[in-house]
């Protein structure tokens, strides 16, 4: 009995340091550029963990420091901040609707748009690029908000998770609703909705971060300063501004700080919908 409880100790001692091992290795790549982004500008990337902090490298950021050039990071930073939420919003809308028509509604051709959106989903994204870029040009688009938002309005990945969701609500619910005469967007608002905000959560945050973590397709259809995201603003650093690795650190803690932030406040939520899914 002895020698089965040190056994199970063991092998929780095992389990424990592995997952603090494995937890360092994530965390201290962020921890050390936020370190790096607060050090004093003699110890970034010269010291593992700097012991001099200053906000130098962010006051840097917001006056052009030596280089006299101003950057609009706050300009920026709104922008990124209206196109993600605009985006995300899109993308949810027409995900839960799509997906309730997948998922309840029954119409010809259902299952063959039910396979395009799980066939369409192994592609690559990147293979649209050329096409969107032609379209927004030809329609007079470029480097607008438009060319922003538009092309990434629409989400296969939330399409394909809230069709599942939907499919698992018993339909005794929308026969229910249909006999007191609701409609499908009723029951679509007062039924489907409520039931869904665990699953609403995940999506929403991963949307989100993928929308706000976009930098490939903002490079191409933005040109003029005052339509930069944060992501762009901050590839430009690389280049004349590659001899300032702390504002570089300082940028890079602004551009991951609201994601942070909100998989903090919707935490929880976050764990209750990806119990769902695992299930």
């Amino acid at each position: 009995m002895v020698g089965s409880n040190s056994n199970i100790k063991l092998r929780l001692s095992i389990r424990y340091l592995i997952a603090i091992v494995l937890l360092v290795i994530m965390v201290f790549p962020y921890l050390y550029m936020v370190l790096n982004s607060l050090a004093d500008w003699s110890q970034v990337d010269r010291k593992l963990i700097p012991t001099k902090f200053t906000l130098r490298s962010y006051q840097w950021l917001f006056t052009g420091g030596e280089t006299g050039i101003t950057r609009p990071w706050i300009h920026a930073f709104f922008n990124s901040v209206f196109v993600s939420l605009v985006s995300t919003a899109l993308m949810m809308m027409f995900a839960i609707m799509v997906a309730y028509a997948l998922a309840k509604l029954k119409f010809r051709g259902r299952d063959s748009i039910n396979n395009f959106v799980l066939f369409h989903m192994f592609f690559p994204a990147i293979i649209l690029i050329i096409p969107n870029f032609l379209i927004i040009q030809k329609v007079g688009l470029f480097d607008t908000y438009w060319a922003l938002i538009i092309p990434k309005a629409m989400s296969l990945w939330g399409i394909f998770m809230y069709t599942n969701f939907f499919k698992a609500v018993p339909d005794a619910f929308i026969e229910a609703a249909k006999l007191d005469g609701a409609s499908d967007f009723k029951i679509l608002y007062k039924i489907m909705m409520p039931m869904s905000k665990s699953i609403t959560t995940v999506v929403f945050l991963f949307l989100l971060m993928e929308r706000w973590t976009e930098l490939l397709w903002d490079m191409i259809v933005i040109r003029s300063d005052g339509m930069l995201t944060l992501n762009v603003l901050l590839s430009q650093m690389f280049g004349p501004y590659q001899s300032y690795p702390g504002p570089m650190y300082a940028g890079a803690v602004m551009l991951t700080l609201p994601i942070i932030i909100l998989f903090i406040i919707f935490g929880k939520k976050f764990q209750e919908g990806m119990q769902f899914n695992l299930k």
